[in-house]
């Protein structure tokens, strides 16, 4: 929300001479008052509104700018991305602008913000000047040519996505999403890649806000693998980032991990093999700045199994819930690491159709301190319950080490796999949405982590036509809940499924989005976060004490 620019006042000494019996010290009195009164007029200009500004409470505010940053597609030579925009109807004030565009310097520029950077997590920023969308001219009459983001995608009101290509070659760069007024309440954006490069594979990513601080498990430089970082600066200030990496032995050090300096408006991608020294599978990757905010992604090629985007894991947490294990799985793989000075020791839980029970020969996991761990878990028909999710809680409330936690899951479908990474989530709260979902294609998965819960599930026309549909959805505790039926009818385009917490919980959710292709039953899962679209703004209090003071 902006405030409002207050210029201090030219105070005037006011004429006293005229004033009977107006001493010298009459008159310094006199003239004091006539200071206050001005300072105590400022004040009433940021008055609080109500009982509760009164009182010094905070209060929400809608946020009026939300950005966000998306990896390269990493689609090779034979693949297609596409991305897609999407605001939920219910953001007021004015009209706003939503674009995507690819993050250039020329780009980044134009679209600079000058106002405070928001803090990290919030993707809101309280005020400055909207870019403007590509063709069309910034600024007043007679006012310097003010620089025009040349867009890629434009969306125009709020409800219905908005989908276009990614740049079509091998090296396209990273891209950047920014929506304003009242499309920036809920604002989010997908990333899916279609590619034969390595067999076919579906890759997703949801643009995330840029960060600071980023932990991706489960990646790894075994001989099996091809794993990227990526690291996008779609800031206006030059970044400077540091990859510390973990394995099963420790930390990894490598000179060329660290001090990586990103300018404004470019990227980097780096091979994880050319980091390592030497294989090492079940690795942790902390991405941290030391200067300046970034967006990051790990991109992973398991040759024979899939290709996906890693998701990155929630902060480290003494308990981690990693939702989304499909209904179908045959294999997964955790990672667990832990950067702290203490060992972890963890006990296991999956979800299933009456809570989270313990699935045997699998009942804990020990995390050395500074190192990653790992476990296989087989499924059949017979030990599966359905869509799950793994949780991973302290074997002693005593002893609460945080971790993060990634796990690769695997489908089959004749003797063909492919696999998507899951990662340690965070609950929907107040509304959450994910804005590419195609009709007959989109499962969504639930989990309800400590109490029953009741979930609002709304589905949007698609970006080319259909019917809006909304259901209530009842989530059991410690159960995972698909939910069917929730194409819109005469769903044409992708559409954005929205979901709010009605009740109960906290909920975890995912997507996974399908297709067979070739026999190979291609897969990609993103999770739904928080979409943070209201911010606490404090209240200031006219208080005469901070002109005063006392002997």
């Amino acid at each position: 929300m902006k405030k409002p620019t207050l210029k201090a006042p030219k105070l005037k000494a006011p004429g006293l001479s005229a004033v009977a019996g107006g001493s010298r010290t009459g008159q310094s009195l006199l003239a004091g008052v006539a200071v206050l009164g001005l300072v105590f007029g400022i004040a009433e200009l940021r008055a609080p509104a109500g009982p509760a500004a009164a009182a010094g409470r905070r209060t929400t505010a809608q946020v009026e700018r939300s950005a966000l940053v998306c990896p390269p597609p990493m689609q090779g030579v034979t693949g297609s991305t596409s991305l897609t925009l999407f605001s939920p109807e219910g953001g007021t004030g004015s009209t706003g602008t939503g674009l995507l565009a690819d993050t250039t310097p020329d780009n980044v520029i134009a679209a600079q913000n000058p106002a405070q950077p928001a803090a990290a997590g919030a993707s809101a920023a309280p005020s400055g000047p909207a870019p403007a969308p590509a063709g069309q001219p910034s600024g007043s009459p007679g006012a310097a040519a003010v620089p025009v983001v040349d867009a890629r995608i434009s969306l125009a009101k709020p409800g219905v996505p908005v989908t276009g290509p990614a740049a079509n070659t091998d090296t396209a760069p990273g891209s950047f999403a920014v929506a304003t007024g009242n499309l920036a309440p809920g604002f989010t954006a997908t990333q899916v890649t279609t590619s034969e490069q390595s067999g076919p594979s579906l890759s997703g990513a949801d643009c995330i806000p840029s960060g600071t601080s980023f932990w991706f498990s489960g990646a790894s430089t075994a001989a099996n693998r091809v794993d990227y970082v990526t690291l996008v600066n779609a800031d206006s200030l030059p970044a400077v980032v540091d990859l510390r990496m973990y394995g099963d032995k420790g930390q990894i050090d490598n000179e060329l991990a660290t001090g990586i300096a990103i300018a404004p408006g470019k990227y980097e991608t780096m091979s994880l093999s050319s980091l390592t020294k030497g294989p090492v599978d079940n690795l942790a990757l902390h991405v941290v700045t030391r200067s300046g905010r970034i967006g990051a992604g790990v991109h992973a090629v398991d040759t024979g199994k899939g290709t996906d985007w890693l998701e990155p894991s929630a902060d480290p947490s003494p308990s981690v819930v990693i939702p989304g294990i499909p209904e179908d799985v045959t294999t997964a793989h955790l990672v667990v690491a832990t950067d702290s000075a203490d060992d972890a020791d963890l006990k296991v839980q999956l979800s299933g159709k009456n809570g989270w029970f313990t699935p045997a020969g699998h009942e804990t996991v020990h995390v050395k301190a500074g190192m990653t761990a790992a476990l296989d878990f087989q499924f059949t028909e017979q030990t599966r319950e359905g869509a799950s999710a793994i949780r991973l809680t302290p074997s002693s409330e005593g002893h609460p080490t945080p971790i993060v936690a990634g796990l690769r899951v695997d489908r089959e479908n004749k003797g063909k796999t492919e696999s998507a990474w899951l990662a340690g989530g965070n609950p929907i709260g107040a509304r959450a949405s994910v804005a590419d979902n195609r009709a007959g294609q989109t499962k969504l998965i639930l989990t309800a982590v400590d109490s029953d819960a009741k979930v609002k599930v709304s589905s949007s026309a698609g970006a080319a036509g259909g019917t809006p549909a909304s259901k209530d959805v009842d989530v059991p505790a410690g159960t995972t809940v698909t939910v069917d039926g929730i194409d819109p009818a005469d769903a044409n385009g992708p559409y954005a499924l929205t979901l709010r917490t009605v009740s109960g919980g906290p909920v975890l959710a995912t997507r996974q989005l399908s297709a067979v292709t070739k026999d190979v039953p291609t897969f990609t899962t993103q999770q739904f976060r928080d979409d943070h679209a209201t911010v606490e703004v404090p209240h200031v209090v006219g208080d005469p004490g901070v002109v005063l003071t006392g002997r």
